[in-house]
């Protein structure tokens, strides 16, 4: 299958649901609960995940998608982990359901571009920037 835009890449999609689902996680969370240090932190790496999939489909060849691929696993584990800090805090029990359910959807977003960075290594595929009009 061919994607014309990141909009319709299913890891996408998934990555902007964990941005999605972060941000609702830290609005219902009080000031108190959750310092700003940690609310920053973990708000920019769950965004970063569907930014880099987005820059990276944009970029135009398959070397430039690869590193930003990489690029958003590595913020997909950075969310992960920011996710398992919380789940290990007492004081946010009553967010712990919430919390294993984002870091599922970490890990989905994780496999998702392993498998696909996977799959462009061992493709001959070049990008857009060298297909040629004929």
């Amino acid at each position: 299958m061919t994607y014309e835009r990141f909009e319709d890449l299913p890891v996408w999609n998934e990555a902007i649901r964990l941005a999605e689902g972060v941000d609702d996680l830290l609005r219902s969370m009080s000031r108190e609960q959750l310092s700003y240090s940690k609310r920053d932190q973990i708000e920019r790496c769950s965004l970063s995940v569907s930014n880099n999939i987005a820059e990276g489909f944009e970029r135009g060849t398959t070397p430039d998608l690869l590193k930003f691929i990489y690029i958003a696993r590595g913020s997909a584990a950075e969310t992960r982990s920011m996710l398992i800090l919380l789940e290990r805090r007492p004081y946010l029990s009553e967010f712990r359901t919430h919390i294993i359910k984002l870091q599922e959807m970490s890990l989905s977003c994780s496999k998702q571009l392993r498998a696909w960075a996977a799959h462009l290594q061992n493709s001959d595929i070049q990008g857009q920037r060298h297909l040629k009009s004929e």
